[in-house]
């Protein structure tokens, strides 16, 4: 089949990558000059399943912006709109109780399938990027510990491997860590636990390029028009002025960009960006960095290794301005840095080089992706991924080009289905 992918994000990039290697003709419509320049750009590089967990029991709360306390939650930027207020009621309310624990089973297997389905592609395309083993959510104390237990109950029930470690076993893995800050364990995710989610886009991007897939960048699609065959028309702007091209289907990973493109057709997304917050910076002393990765369970903020540089990545934020980074947001990852590995990287001086970065993570009020076809015949979907955008990205990826060639998926999608929005 003639398919085009809209967005050249890792979600769009990895979608390509499987559809052309299932032997369709596939194009790639990106808006940006290049790939993973949006949310996918400075991701904290997470990929084990079970990292998206509510460690806490607290991520379904809504928080004002000067609100400190235990555990991670939603963060107000200001006060919500109006029309904004339905939105967080809904996804408070999805983050509480069985339907909490429902959408985190989902979750968890899509992630475990996806980690299974990264590994593959790396090793079968022999790519050469950043990547650990393993990682690590750190308890600061026996609280802690106790809040986290529905949570390993729940990842014992999805099969997710992992093992309890006390404060010294920690320390043997990562020897690295604060002596001045109180540990009272871990819980150890076993698997790739890190992986460069940009360095792997640009390598999938040429793997896939490879094979006869087309990337147009600086390309923007602007309408979608359904026709009485069963194909679309993909109307897009380039340098040459809009251009009509008609398509056997076509599959939207444009993130939050999707709400304008679909509305027309009369697809509503319930999207909303939600702002997360990353810095990276170059080691300083290997000694004093991470191995691999860790997660703070208390504040949601992870530290990774990648090369030779750390990526401090957290914070869900409703209601930031784009391209205005928080600095409360930001203050808490440099805090939970100089927690854990204090001196691990160059801040200052003439060798000092630190990325501050800001990126608009598209969300539903349900906490779970669209993946899979729409009403509107041809029209496909694979967004709303929200945090677990890159861990998620190779298997929802797989899945969505299975389905597409009428195969049976190796994980389900029934939770991720868009017609439990009506789409």
């Amino acid at each position: 089949m003639k398919l085009a992918v809209v967005g050249a994000g890792v979600a769009g990039t990895t979608t390509a990558y499987e559809l052309t290697l299932d032997g369709h003709e596939v194009k790639v419509f990106e808006r940006r000059s290049t790939i993973a320049e949006e949310a996918s750009f400075a991701t904290g590089a997470l990929v084990s399943p079970g990292w998206t967990s509510d460690w806490t029991g607290t991520q379904a709360h809504i928080r004002m912006p000067w609100a400190n306390g235990r555990g991670d939650g939603l963060r107000l930027a200001g006060l919500p709109g109006f029309r904004e207020w339905p939105w967080l009621w809904q996804w408070r309310q999805a983050g509480q109780g069985d339907r909490a624990v429902l959408a985190q089973g989902h979750l968890h297997q899509l992630l475990r399938y996806s980690q299974q389905r990264q590994q593959s592609i790396t090793n079968e395309l022999e790519l050469d990027h950043d990547r650990s083993q393993g990682m690590l959510v750190l308890w600061r104390d026996a609280r802690d510990a106790e809040l986290a237990q529905p949570t390993l109950a729940l990842l014992r029930e999805s099969g997710i491997a992992f093992k309890q470690l006390d404060s010294a076993q920690v320390r043997a893995l990562e020897p690295a860590l604060s002596a001045d800050t109180p540990l009272h364990g871990a819980v150890e995710l076993g698997g790739e636990g890190v992986a460069n989610c940009r360095e792997f886009a640009l390598l999938l991007r040429a793997a896939a390029q490879a094979q006869g897939c087309r990337f147009e960048f600086d390309s923007r699609a602007v309408s979608m028009t359904p026709r009485s065959d069963g194909h679309v028309d993909i109307t897009h702007e380039a340098g040459a002025g809009p251009q009509t091209e008609k398509f056997d289907a076509v599959v939207v990973c444009a993130g939050e960009f999707s709400t304008t493109l679909l509305q027309p057709l009369g697809l509503r997304l319930p999207l909303r960006a939600v702002h997360g917050h990353s810095l990276s910076a170059a080691v300083r002393e290997p000694l004093d960095a991470p191995l691999s990765a860790v997660l703070d369970a208390r504040s949601g903020i992870s530290i990774a290794r990648l090369g030779q540089r750390v990526r401090v990545a957290g914070g869900h934020e409703f209601g930031s301005t784009p391209g205005q980074m928080s600095k409360p947001s930001l203050a808490r990852l440099y805090q939970a840095l100089d927690d854990w590995f204090p001196g691990a990287v160059r801040l200052g001086g003439p060798r000092g080089s630190i990325q501050e970065w800001q990126g608009a993570q598209a969300c539903l009020p349900d906490g779970l992706a669209l993946i899979g076809p729409t009403r509107v015949p041809g029209l496909w979907l694979n967004l709303g991924h929200g945090a677990s955008g890159w861990s998620a990205a190779c298997g929802s990826a797989r899945a969505l080009a299975d389905r597409l060639q009428g195969r049976e998926p190796d994980v389900n999608l029934v939770g991720f289905s868009p017609q439990r929005f009506g789409l």
